[in-house]
């Protein structure tokens, strides 16, 4: 990790070969930076932004040799990524720590983590086989979800229980789970900072989200009235937990807006979906924050630019139509990532609607 400023032409690896990573790579670029990525084989638009790229297992120690030996700092874009092959890294070129990883990677580690920081979560038992999830339901009640503890994302591997008796239909996946009781919610956010290494901290607004089975679809601004009366305690949180984990670069932590007040969801040790929009609509972007927090360079400012945003995730098939919306008034600015199968439940792009004129 850079203690001093990394010089223009300086190299930073990104582990991961997605759109995030893609993004990345764009606002290193734009500040002067060689990029080099890492990422098994795949559909790995990231790739096409990077000066180089390996295409090797999580686990082959030389490979992953041979990339660090060419980076001056090391990052990632997703949370999922072995810590074995993090750890194979040497710590001090790495940033984030990778202790960021250990507790956002398995969801009872994290909740026990933002709770000895003054978090609420919904309440949730471990669960590792049919009687485990029985007296889970029986001791929490129904409607609930059953969660696999590690390696979900975007509605993966989670399973809704809707009463004691579906419970028992459920064909249990063999590896630890957590259960966790509904959420009565109004609305949710995410609460999304930068954190340099000298510790000073910067909010972006926060935005009202909408997810579908389990994916984000929508994040607008303003987020209105409840979340942003929620805004101030879910960043103390928020703040709390980067300086616990001495984070260095961007943190999401993603909250429920209830009546009693902001319940925390789950947590992102990286830019966010949630956060497209600061690309067009906020003085500096998650990305282009995320590589000056990395490279020891000062962060920009986060402050929206706009009245109003609208982001919204282009998913599946609509991205072969997706052009279509550059005809469209208001100047909308279309992102697609260059995924070559447009799966449904696949994100294929985002589209950013800004206006001066509050909504």
């Amino acid at each position: 990790m850079a203690t001093a400023p990394l010089p223009p032409g300086s190299t930073i690896g990104i582990l991961g070969g997605g759109q995030l990573g893609r993004m990345m790579a764009v606002a290193a670029i734009q500040l002067g930076y060689r990029v080099i990525g890492y990422a098994p084989a795949g559909d790995n638009v990231a790739a096409s932004a990077c000066d180089d790229f390996f295409e090797n297992g999580w686990g082959e120690r030389d490979a992953m040799a041979a990339f660090a030996s060419k980076c001056d700092v090391v990052t990632w874009e997703f949370e999922n990524v072995p810590l074995s092959a993090v750890e194979a890294i040497p710590l001090a070129m790495l940033a984030p720590h990778p202790k960021a990883l250990g507790v956002a990677q398995d969801r009872l580690n994290e909740k026990s983590f933002v709770e000895q920081l003054g978090a609420v979560c919904a309440p949730y038992l471990r669960v590792e086989n049919d009687d485990d999830l029985r007296r889970a339901v029986e001791r929490i009640g129904a409607p609930g979800i059953l969660k696999t503890a590690r390696d979900g994302y975007d509605g993966k591997g989670q399973w809704r229980i809707s009463s004691a008796h579906e419970a028992e239909g459920v064909r249990f996946p063999g590896r630890a789970c957590i259960y966790e009781g509904m959420v009565s919610f109004e609305a949710e956010f995410s609460v999304i900072l930068v954190r340099s290494v000298a510790g000073e901290v910067r909010f972006w607004d926060s935005s009202a989200n909408t997810h579908d089975s389990g994916m984000l679809v929508h994040s607008i601004l303003p987020a209105g009235a409840l979340i942003e009366s929620q805004i101030e305690k879910a960043r103390e949180i928020a703040a709390k937990t980067a300086n616990a984990l001495d984070y260095v670069g961007v943190l999401t932590l993603e909250f429920f807006a209830t009546s009693n007040g902001p319940v925390f969801n789950e947590m992102a040790p990286r830019v966010h979906n949630s956060g497209h929009w600061t690309i067009e609509a906020a003085a500096t972007s998650q990305f282009e924050n995320h590589i000056r927090a990395i490279a020891g360079l000062p962060l920009g400012g986060t402050a929206t630019r706009f009245a109003s945003v609208d982001m919204r995730n282009i998913v599946g098939e609509d991205a072969l139509t997706a052009h279509r919306i550059l005809a469209e008034e208001g100047e909308p600015h279309l992102h697609l990532y260059g995924k070559r199968e447009a799966r449904g439940g696949r994100k294929m792009g985002h589209v950013t609607r800004v206006s001066h004129s509050a909504p």
